[in-house]
């Protein structure tokens, strides 16, 4: 039976989430007529809440903390949603709560929520205890409960793992649809390596990731993949499938913070013509 046609705005900021593509990704996508849905790099989940007509999703991240939030999410919304309410938005509050980690599964999502809206850029970043360690940043905002709820019911009967992309491969079956946003390891449109991000996803893992992409072509399955437009990343995954440069506005930081244009790839052996 497929999916109820519910769609629903992401619970979370992202930096580097995927709504500005949504779109592009339903259109591409178009009348496909596909099984199951993966996606193994979670964030704010953009696609996921836009599409409306698989048969089983699977969700999952290596995040600990960001998985644990989208199974309370799931699972206890109006819980999470009574926890955030005693959470003010000041900066002094922000900083004690930052400081502050729950044992309880659904103070920790809430938690997390709270930390994610009103940090500066609704960026994820820890330092090298594995404490979260992103300022304050996002002032006189109010949360919109109703994202919760909403998306709380887009998640019934959704598999939410904490696993590397890795593990979900020999799962992927012919006529599934993965999509694919991984961390850039790449800066865009520069010949540099984003030092930061070599933790969390090196250049070895964008090659084991184009390993995983064959595995899924081979099985028959259908897949999208968003990544720096840099000629590094070209050279790993041109597999002769379809390739898109598109530009979105990215906030630059700093007192003087402004929008500039960067380009992305999107690669997929979905069929079509122009996006």
């Amino acid at each position: 039976m497929l999916k109820e046609a519910l769609v629903v705005d992401p619970f979370l900021r992202w930096a580097g989430g995927k709504t500005w593509l949504v779109p592009t990704i339903k259109k591409m996508v178009g009348d496909l007529e596909y099984n199951d849905y993966y996606e193994p790099f979670l964030g704010g989940a953009a696609v996921f809440f836009s599409l409306e007509c698989y048969k089983h999703a699977y969700l999952s991240d290596l995040n600990q903390e960001l998985v644990n939030c989208y199974l309370e999410i799931r699972d206890h919304p109006n819980e999470v949603i009574d926890y955030l309410k005693t959470m003010d938005n000041t900066e002094e509050d922000y900083y004690k709560i930052r400081n502050d980690v729950p044992v309880e599964k659904t103070k920790q999502a809430a938690r997390f929520v709270f930390l994610n809206y009103t940090s500066y850029n609704g960026l994820y970043r820890v330092n090298k205890s594995g404490k979260y360690n992103v300022p304050y940043g996002f002032k006189n905002s109010i949360y919109d409960y109703n994202r919760i709820l909403k998306a709380s019911k887009a998640l019934q009967n959704v598999e939410i793992r904490c696993e590397s992309f890795e593990d979900s491969k020999y799962r992927i079956c012919e006529k599934d649809l993965v999509f694919l946003d991984p961390p850039y390891t790449v800066s865009h449109n520069k010949n540099g390596f984003i030092e930061y991000n070599q933790s969390l996803f090196s250049l070895n893992d964008q090659y084991k990731l184009r390993e995983y992409i064959d595995n899924i072509a081979q099985n028959g399955a259908y897949y999208i993949l968003t990544n720096a437009a840099h000629e590094k990343i070209i050279e790993i995954f041109d597999r002769g499938d379809r390739v898109f440069e598109l530009q979105r506005s990215s906030l630059i930081g700093g007192k003087n913070a402004k929008r500039l244009k960067v380009s992305e790839y999107v690669f997929t052996n979905i069929p079509g013509g122009d996006i």
